[in-house]
């Protein structure tokens, strides 16, 4: 079933533990090698955005769970958006891998909220994107004050 392997992310989403952090780490990793130009960058976001709303919408209807912790196609296109308009060095990487897990884990308000107010694969995908606009707001002041 084509929406669990995308929605897992390959099935990285049954590891055992921290499964959420593997789904990120694994957007690291695509970053890395793949590492995509900034037109690619943006255009291969949306599409792992809009296709991660489509495959979550799915995989929770046929699991008939809400937001199962299976599903890490949501930490993988975070981990993207965390990334959108910053330079691709490793200092931003790890920067945005830590802080993404963070805002991720903690959810501040209204990330939080997000998490509850919409529904489907959207509100799968919700509180990953804040957590990761909340991110990459802190890294692009990070970098504005270090010039």
């Amino acid at each position: 079933m084509l929406s669990k392997f995308i929605s897992t992310v390959g099935f990285i989403g049954y590891m055992p533990f921290a499964p959420g952090t593997f789904g990120t780490l694994a957007g690291l990793v695509f970053m890395v090698v793949f590492k995509p130009s900034f037109p690619a960058h943006l255009a291969l976001t949306v599409f792992f955005i809009i296709i991660g709303i489509i495959a979550s919408w799915h995989f929770e209807k046929l699991s008939g769970e809400k937001d199962p912790k299976h599903i890490v196609i949501d930490e993988f296109a975070g981990y993207l958006v965390s990334l959108l308009y910053l330079p691709m060095n490793w200092k931003y990487m790890i920067a945005a891998f830590i802080l993404f897990r963070v805002f991720d884990i903690i959810k501040p308000p209204p990330i939080k909220k997000m998490e509850t107010m919409f529904k489907g694969g959207f509100g799968v995908m919700a509180d990953d994107i804040g957590a990761a606009i909340y991110t990459n707001l802190l890294l692009q002041a990070w970098r504005f004050l270090s010039y």
